[in-house]
């Protein structure tokens, strides 16, 4: 004889369990949308954009971080690809109208900032509309002279009579717009010569080519340590017995300059995605990112290569790049006169 509560009570726990699993896999599938990302990775290959030659500051982070990341997310490789010219401006554009799928990111001088201020030909670009995926340092500027050139500090620079040539990266790049921004806060007699790019400006000084160059303290730590030149003025960072520019502006002009270049010069080596990346494989490449730069052995490989991680990421940074686009009608005219007037 068939006991029929038994056999519902039978029915009413296989309903249970049913529940029961259904929840558990509507429950899964609602955890997984970072490792679906991750899982996009696998078999695929990053490019990472460079829009630099190889060698030089840009260059060596992302070759550095580009180890680490592929690990971190998955991928079966990430590719430097070097873009220069026009002062990191092809580069962006590059990247700019890269397909977003999540594939292709980039790294460029934010020096830019100045070129979409003042309206700059050449540029495709929006900066607030790239998917900002962090920043690996700030990148403090100061002047680096040669031990063969006649200036041996900023007073004597400060003193010439004559024009002293100035060496820089490409036009609209942030070593050429902000030698000229500070040529005209300071009253700087230089002559600048653009278009050196990477450790170029360097091999120049030491041909006696250009006397000094206006950069990024860390890409010339080494050539200072080598003995062959010496910082004479920082900004946006401290350099031991290295005076800092602010201290010399004079009226609130000066010092406006001086402060964007401050402000760039903390925002330093960014990373960003193109327009449109979908979120979640933007939200991937920021956490493989962030695990990168806080990687024990990649911050071992920086610091013996005497490069600073000083990270930032995702929404602080394009923050950043808010804030410093966020200029009064003043200050661009003040920028746009100094990058385009004269130093003479």
């Amino acid at each position: 004889m068939i006991n029929l509560r038994s056999k519902l009570n039978l029915s009413t726990s296989m309903q249970s369990e049913f529940v029961v699993l259904a929840v558990a896999i509507l429950l899964s599938s609602c955890a997984k949308p970072a490792d679906d990302e991750t899982n996009f990775y696998d078999g695929k290959t990053i490019s990472y954009i460079v829009s630099t030659d190889p060698g030089g500051g840009y260059d060596t982070y992302a070759r550095m971080i580009g180890n680490y990341l592929q690990n971190y997310i998955g991928a079966d490789n990430v590719v430097i690809r070097n873009v220069p010219g026009a002062g990191h401006m092809v580069g962006a554009n590059t990247l700019w109208r890269s397909r977003p799928d999540g594939l292709t990111i980039g790294t460029f001088n934010v020096g830019l900032v100045y070129g979409q201020l003042i309206g700059k030909g050449g540029i495709q670009f929006d900066l607030r509309k790239f998917e900002w995926i962090g920043k690996a340092a700030g990148e403090p500027r100061s002047i680096v002279v040669s031990n063969d050139c006649k200036i041996k500090s900023i007073a004597d620079l400060l003193a010439v009579t004559e024009p002293v040539t100035f060496g820089s990266a490409g036009l609209g790049s942030a070593s050429y717009s902000d030698t000229m921004l500070l040529a005209h806060a300071l009253d700087l007699k230089l002559n600048v010569v653009p278009g050196f790019e990477g450790t170029e400006g360097e091999m120049s000084m030491m041909r006696g080519e250009v006397c000094a160059i206006l950069g990024s303290t860390s890409s010339h730590q080494a050539f200072v340590d080598s003995g062959y030149g010496h910082f004479i003025l920082t900004i946006g960072g401290e350099i031991e017995g290295v005076p800092n520019a602010m201290d010399f502006a004079e009226s609130e002009s000066d010092r406006r300059l001086i402060a964007i270049i401050d402000a760039l010069a903390r925002l330093g080596r960014v990373t960003a995605a193109p327009p449109e990346t979908p979120a979640a494989r933007v939200a991937a490449l920021r956490a493989a990112y962030r695990q990168s730069l806080e990687d024990p052995k990649l911050l071992e490989e920086a610091h013996k290569m005497l490069r600073p991680i000083e990270p930032a990421y995702g929404d602080e940074v394009t923050q950043l790049i808010v804030d410093a686009l966020d200029q009064t009608p003043e200050t661009i005219a003040l920028i746009k006169k100094a990058i385009e007037g004269t130093t003479q």
